[in-house]
């Protein structure tokens, strides 16, 4: 099971900028067009044409992505589950489910509806305009609702709430959660909260009270400076946040104590349960010093920091210049370095259990390189790369925007299964254990393999041609065979 742990990490790896996993014949006519088709299916894995700007590429994970960059990308599901579009991403996205139809306009008018409405279930349909219009029909007025704001409206389901209403904006302004109703008549100034045992008011910023019995009481005046939060009333020990900001703030729940003076520059933490902590904080967040059980501080900011918190271990030097991050998850050790954020930024994970197997490796030198390595002996390297570390997930990214910064490639499917690629396929030069192949655009290419040798000039326009077992050249006219079956056909002559 721990040898497949890096080639698991392969998968986040070599899906982040480059197309495709399988090295195949290619047919290089560029600036005009350029495919690679599978030898043994004849199917082709992916195309380009004019130079970046065109292409489609087919995986068996992913499916097909098809388009025109950086306008336009289609997707097809590899199931067949959706149908996704986007135009001048990330302005416009549709997609198609079979029983449903969304839409967005950079996430800001957002649309759903069934593709069927008389066979829905009880899908909502729903159309948002950010901030000024929400609706949402689900055929049951309980649930169904139309707001506009600020004029008026009432949202269900939504933001965290079981409702809003509002009227006026911010005249009235009403909301719903947990069974508690709290009332702002004008907001925030004017606030009145009642129900499920609760009861609240607040004149803001001048005072506010609100409580539970037996569960809670908070209170403020001359909010944010003076405040008093207690929470847990029914246990033996309740917790307590209390505050005369910036003179002092106090903090107390069962086995812990938190106490700052001059808010939040000098203060300290005593915990005793469920592990034991101890920290003192001197001109926060500069000077902190923390030792327990399963936390550890020593930050002498901005020289030096070393932390250790839930089984993460990271380190600054000379903040922000220099961090070091190391971490244990799913078998895999997991070590990041970086300088300045993401000048140079490398991950590193290696099987927990048998530190021996090969590392997998991830890193970016911004914007000039980034390259990956599953330490299975699946490589890739693409210079240039400016977008791959902020969108290290963002497949739409990924086959819009970043193919067109990739003056050169690399791709190593195995050591011995390698391929080059120089300003978008202009020059290609691929290497396996059964043929090398060279193209320069459509102007020369060469290949051999165990069947024979083969140099073009023109795309085929004039060829020679070797047997594998013969010396002699035989020279040709208009060889514009498919790629794939050229050695074939010199075979058969």
């Amino acid at each position: 099971m721990h040898q497949r742990l890096p080639l698991t990490f392969a998968v986040c790896v070599f899906t982040l900028v480059l197309n495709g996993g399988l090295i195949a014949t290619e047919s290089n006519l560029w600036p005009v067009s350029v495919w690679e088709v599978n030898e043994n299916t004849q199917a082709t894995e992916q195309w380009q044409a004019v130079g970046p700007f065109f292409f489609s590429s087919r995986n068996s994970g992913t499916g097909r992505y098809t388009g025109m960059r950086p306008l336009y990308l289609h997707h097809r599901d590899a199931q067949a589950n959706y149908k996704e579009s986007t135009f001048l991403y990330p302005l416009y996205t549709i997609r198609r489910e079979p029983d449903n139809v969304s839409w967005t306009v950079f996430n800001l008018i957002n649309s759903s509806r069934p593709t069927d409405p008389t066979t829905a279930n009880g899908a909502p349909i729903a159309f948002d305009v950010w901030p000024v219009y929400f609706s949402r029909d689900t055929g049951v007025d309980e649930t169904s609702y139309h707001a506009v704001f600020p004029v008026a409206g009432t949202i269900k389901s939504r933001f965290g709430y079981d409702r809003l209403n509002w009227v006026a904006f911010p005249i009235f302004w009403q909301s719903e959660r947990a069974g508690v109703v709290t009332t702002s008549t004008p907001w925030p100034f004017i606030k009145h909260s009642e129900g499920n045992g609760h009861h609240g008011f607040a004149l803001w910023p001048l005072f506010g009270r609100a409580e539970k019995p037996g569960d809670y009481r908070r209170q403020f005046y001359l909010w944010p400076l003076i405040y008093k939060n207690e929470s847990r009333l029914g246990q033996p020990q309740p917790s307590v946040q209390a505050g005369f900001l910036p003179f002092y703030t106090h903090e107390e729940r069962a086995g812990s104590i938190s106490e700052n003076y001059l808010w939040p520059f000098f203060g300290y933490t005593r915990q005793t349960a469920p592990v034991t902590y101890s920290e003192n904080r001197y001109f926060w967040p500069l000077l902190v010093q923390g030792r327990g059980d399963e936390h550890y501080v020593n930050r002498w900011a901005p020289l030096y920091t070393h932390s250790i918190r839930k089984g993460v271990d990271k380190k600054w030097y000379v903040w922000p210049l220099l961090r070091e991050e190391q971490w244990s998850a799913d078998g895999l050790v997991q070590t990041k370095h970086q300088f300045f954020w993401f000048l140079y930024w490398s991950l590193k994970q290696q099987s927990a259990s048998n530190p021996q197997l090969p590392a997998a490796y991830k890193t970016h030198l911004w914007p000039l390189v980034s390259a990956w390595d599953n330490g299975a002996g699946r490589r890739q390297v693409q210079l240039l790369s400016p977008l791959a570390e902020f969108f290290p997930n963002n497949e739409k990214i990924r086959h819009l925007y970043t193919p067109l910064f990739a003056l050169y490639r690399y791709d190593q499917l195995n050591p011995d299964n390698v391929r080059h690629t120089l300003l978008w396929n202009a020059i290609s030069w691929h290497r396996s254990p059964t043929e090398r192949e060279f193209h320069l655009g459509p102007i020369f290419s060469t290949r051999r393999n165990d069947q024979g040798s083969r140099i073009a000039i023109g795309n085929g326009l004039l060829s020679l041609r070797r047997k594998a077992d013969s010396r002699k050249w035989r020279f040709f006219l208009f060889d514009f065979l498919p790629k794939t079956n050229k050695v074939k056909a010199e075979t058969a002559r």
